[in-house]
């Protein structure tokens, strides 16, 4: 034991841990015409308008009162910037060229503008997205057939700009995905989650007279979503589709304003009964997003009690415990168990 603890005094000197994907929120984007001055404080406002759209999770701010006076600050908030070349291929096979500014603005007083305006939060640590296009033309019905390859070009696009990690399908040598179609145009997300882990979008089109009619279904969490979105073209039928997905995994994980505030919360961990045990535990807690700070504040043979500087109230904690397998709710409150799997 005397070990066990010389060895947990130096990791109390900081374990990190590393999310799976992390989307810069403080970072928005948008068009411009040109590198000049002048454009540059133009388009700044609609940069930091994308940089809040990412931070919050909304897409619309119409009913935020008093949304576009505040965002003529933003040149005030700006930290760097630069630019960059968009590609994207269009239907015609032909690439749309665009030239992005891309800002930074500071961290702090993006978080002070977001109070101000009582926007949620949807935390940085981001959970990806498997996307999945299956297209029926009244003559087949293929995954992302090579013609609509474009698509994925303008979706990929479309995440970015709302800050949702997207990944896609990798078919195999002979370009067969390894699923079943019917379970992809059935939509049935709740198979296909549970399979990869993690969120799973399934967009079945199909054109019917000169529409087309796109049945979206959305596995996230644990929670299964189903719409439809009608559009006389398939690209912006499917660009609304995912919109609509991001709005709800962007509601089901954000933190509402009034939850919003520091906050001290305590909970003791049994079963680190080593070194390696102790240092997952604590670069999990460390990890989790609302955690500003963990400090040990009791210690026992194989159970530690650790105080957290949170940023939300404590239910947000909960729910981020209960959706991993790391720690086990315990028999007394605020006790858990660790499990060793995550």
């Amino acid at each position: 034991m005397t070990r066990f603890l010389s060895i947990f005094a130096l990791l109390l000197c900081g374990v990190t841990a590393l999310p799976a994907a992390e989307v810069d929120v403080y970072l928005g984007e948008t068009a411009v015409s040109g590198q000049d001055r002048a454009e540059r404080d133009r388009k700044l406002p609609a940069a930091l308008e994308n940089a809040l759209s990412r931070y919050s999770g909304l897409r619309d701010f119409s009913a935020v009162e008093n949304f576009e006076d505040m965002l003529n600050n933003a040149s005030a908030m700006l930290v760097t910037f630069y630019y960059r070349k968009a590609e994207i291929m269009q239907a015609d096979g032909e690439p749309l060229e665009q030239s992005r500014l891309v800002a930074r603005f500071s961290p702090g007083e993006v978080d002070a503008l977001a109070r101000s305006l009582a926007l949620p939060l949807w935390p940085p640590s981001r959970n990806e997205l498997e996307v999945w296009v299956v297209v029926d033309d009244g003559r087949a019905r293929e995954v992302l057939p090579l013609e609509l390859a474009y698509v994925r070009d303008v979706l990929d696009d479309v995440a970015r700009g709302r800050g949702q990690p997207l990944t896609w399908p990798v078919p195999d040598e002979d370009g067969m995905y390894p699923v079943d179609m019917q379970l992809l145009w059935g939509g049935y997300t709740e198979d296909l989650s549970s399979a990869t882990g993690t969120g799973v979008l399934i967009l079945a089109a199909r054109r019917e007279g000169v529409e087309w009619n796109v049945r979206a279904n959305l596995g996230f969490g644990g929670d299964h979503r189903a719409w439809r979105v009608r559009a006389l073209s398939l690209e912006p039928a499917l660009v609304e589709a995912l919109h609509k997905a991001v709005d709800q995994v962007a509601e089901m994980r954000s933190i509402s304003a009034s939850d919003l505030g520091a906050q001290r919360h305590r909970l003791t961990v049994e079963g680190l009964d080593s070194a390696e045990s102790y240092e997952a535990c604590l670069s999990y807690l460390q990890g989790i997003t609302i955690v500003e700070g963990v400090t040990v504040v009791a210690a026992r043979p194989a159970a530690f009690t650790f105080e957290l500087a949170l940023t939300a109230l404590p239910r947000y904690l909960e729910q981020t415990i209960a959706a991993d397998d790391l720690l086990q709710v315990g028999e007394k409150m605020n006790h858990y168990v660790f499990s060793g799997e995550k």
